[in-house]
């Protein structure tokens, strides 16, 4: 072929390739790579086109060879990099994007780029300074700015973060993604109303972003006052939004007593309060019955995710893949049943589920309301946090109560242990919350600000991120003189590094106190394993009735309020008697040891018979007359 054949043909692919006419371009590329194996251009547009398309290897592949032919060019190093950082080369991803910036300094795409390599490998620091890099050499770089931002949250840094995004709306307010990031910058400074108005701006400039609408919905949580109704309405717009499955055959064998092929997908197989309910069930699953595929989804993995993947037949990091790529691993890989754990929660691949990857599909523990996604068929859960008839209506999955308790939580081996009640040495009853500090509304405020009122001596200690800036401090003292909190009775304390620290100041607490609407889940049994009772009050809805749950399993139901009146009165009784403080100190950890969320075998074995009768359903339906291409899943 003439080389000016060649370069028509190029030309031709180029065009429908910036079109998005991906498909044709490809065609196009691969006859100029089969004329002119050795041709530049034609290697480095493939390696884009793959990248965009989530073939990672290929990419890696093609720009390999393009950065063979031609070392100078730093787009195609850079480019390179990425793709070797998606791949988990890691060391080969930072030697090409460090060559790439020492090549051109001046660029700030390039530095960019190499923050996000370091972050992926959890060097944050380093990537900061890389985006501090990228926005000195351009003020205007409205995606750099976003991406420093999202760096300092994950560093904890969100307070800082809010002041990127804001600086990248500056830079360019039609950067929709900005919003995004301040956004959740806010909702991650605990500004909820604020957070939930921004998602709506950054909804209102692009309705079809999915991964924003459910951390709105996330937020809606957080609210004093939504009712089900309406937070259940707000769901049903997502589950419309995203649609539903593809017509999809699934050769899967419908043999409702064999061996099935369970998958767990969520972005917290780690040191994550998730991995403290996952890991034991994970760990105790009847390997004769199910093998486990685990795919994680996040660039953090440490010794929890080393533990984790011992368990699983099948371990994948889908990190940073687009959903096209999962979708076909996922498939490739022919799980029976898939379960999402994380929800609405960020990370999630809800859209992806949307389109059906096994024949059963389920969601559990991450997020505590429906998904409203169609294809999702079941959510685990129990009787109390879920009651029968009342709950089903908020859900589109059918709801499995497959337990007592729908926990099955795993101490921190590192725990200390229960240190004695705090009010025999200081003289008084010193209550605490450490639950997300997001959880803390008006309302609650309000409650305990009558729980003080009615113990005249008792302190409240309140901990979470962000109490050491004096900002944060101050406008929390503003929130408390509006509800009636005395302030001169509250101590603020920051968010201890080490989950042992953590636990350690439980020591300093004589009675938990719950949030409402939103309970606590981890903390609460962080309190009760350190020996806290915890007081809570009950709603109508799954996170208004988690602490209900987790307090009858231990059984506690005593300390379930059904209004603020009750919520209060069994806060003070508990404050009155030091000596019973003292006694629940000395019991409750047994207590939680002998009761359903430490049978850690039995949880897992009536998971594993919940697995089984959904598969078994799927089973039965298998052969119900269904349209041409579709299997029905939900009873």
């Amino acid at each position: 072929m003439s080389p000016a054949k060649v370069q028509s043909l190029l030309q031709s692919a180029l065009s429908h390739h910036k079109s998005g006419r991906l498909a044709e371009a490809e065609r196009l590329y691969r006859q100029v790579r089969t004329a002119a194996p050795g041709h530049f251009d034609a290697l480095h547009l493939s390696g884009l086109l793959a990248q965009q398309e989530g073939r990672t290897a290929d990419a890696a592949a093609f720009l390999g060879r393009a950065h063979a032919l031609n070392p100078a060019h730093s787009g195609c190093e850079m480019r390179l990099g990425l793709a070797c950082n998606a791949l988990g080369r890691f060391e080969q991803a930072e030697a090409h994007l460090r060559h790439a910036v020492q090549t051109t300094p001046d660029s700030h795409e390039g530095w960019d780029y190499l923050a996000y390599c370091l972050k992926t490998q959890n060097r944050l620091l380093e990537a900061i300074e890389c985006h501090k890099k990228a926005v000195a050499l351009s003020p205007g770089f409205a995606l750099g700015w976003y991406n420093y931002g999202l760096t300092l949250s994950l560093a904890g840094r969100s307070f800082e973060a809010l002041g990127c995004h804001e600086r990248a709306i500056a830079a360019d307010p039609g950067y929709a993604l900005a919003r995004f990031g301040r956004a959740q910058a806010l909702q991650q400074t605990h500004r909820i109303p604020e957070a939930v108005e921004a998602y709506g701006t950054f909804l209102a400039m692009q309705p079809r972003h999915h991964e924003a609408r459910s951390y709105r919905l996330f937020a809606l949580h957080y609210l004093d006052g939504i009712a089900p109704e309406k937070l259940h309405a707000e769901h049903l717009a997502y589950g419309r939004a995203v649609g539903g499955p593809v017509p999809r055959e699934f050769s899967n064998s419908p043999d409702p007593a064999r061996r099935l092929r369970v998958a767990f997908l969520s972005p917290d197989l780690r040191a994550h309060s998730c991995a403290h309910f996952i890991e034991p069930l994970v760990r105790h699953l009847d390997r004769e019955r199910f093998e486990l595929c685990l795919y994680h989804d996040h660039f953090r993995e440490d010794a929890v995710s080393a533990r984790l993947r011992e368990h699983a037949a099948v371990w994948r990091n889908f990190v940073g893949q687009p959903d096209t790529a999962l979708e076909r691993r996922i498939l490739a890989d022919a799980p029976d049943i898939l379960i999402d754990l994380a929800g609405h929660t960020g990370l999630n691949r809800l859209p992806l589920l949307a389109r059906r990857l096994a024949p059963v599909q389920a969601t559990y523990l991450g997020y505590p309301n429906t998904t409203a996604v169609e294809a999702i068929d079941y959510r685990f859960t129990d009787g109390m946090a879920d009651p029968v008839s009342e709950a089903d209506g908020f859900a589109t999955e059918k709801l499995v109560r497959f337990a007592p308790t729908a926990w099955s939580y795993e101490p921190q081996a590192d725990a200390p242990e229960v240190a004695p009640a705090p009010c025999f040495s200081t003289g008084r009853v010193t209550f605490g919350c450490f639950n997300n500090l997001a959880k803390v509304t008006d309302r609650m405020l309000a409650v305990w600000g009558r729980v003080l009122l009615a113990v005249p001596e008792a302190r409240l200690r309140l901990k979470g991120q962000g109490f050491s800036d004096p900002q944060v401090r101050a406008r929390y003292i503003a929130r408390f003189a509006h509800a009636g909190l005395p302030a001169d009775r509250v101590d603020l304390v920051e968010r201890t590094a080490g989950t042992a620290d953590h636990l350690a100041v439980y020591g300093e607490v004589d009675i938990a106190l719950d949030t409402a609407p939103y309970h606590g889940t981890t903390t609460t049994c962080e309190a009760l394993w350190m020996g806290v009772p915890v007081v809570t009050l009950v709603g109508r809805q799954h996170m208004s009735r988690v602490g209900a749950s987790l307090l009858t399993a231990v059984g506690h139901p005593e300390w379930c309020a059904t209004d603020e009146t009750a919520y209060v009165q069994i806060a003070a009784e508990l404050a009155r008697d030091h000596f019973a403080l003292a006694q629940l100190r000395a019991t409750l950890r047994d207590a939680m040891l002998g009761s359903a969320l430490l049978d850690h075998a039995g949880q897992a074995a009536r998971f594993g018979e919940a697995l089984r009768s959904c598969w078994q359903d799927w089973c039965g339906m298998k052969y119900q007359t269904a349209p041409a291409g579709a299997i029905a899943t939900k009873s």
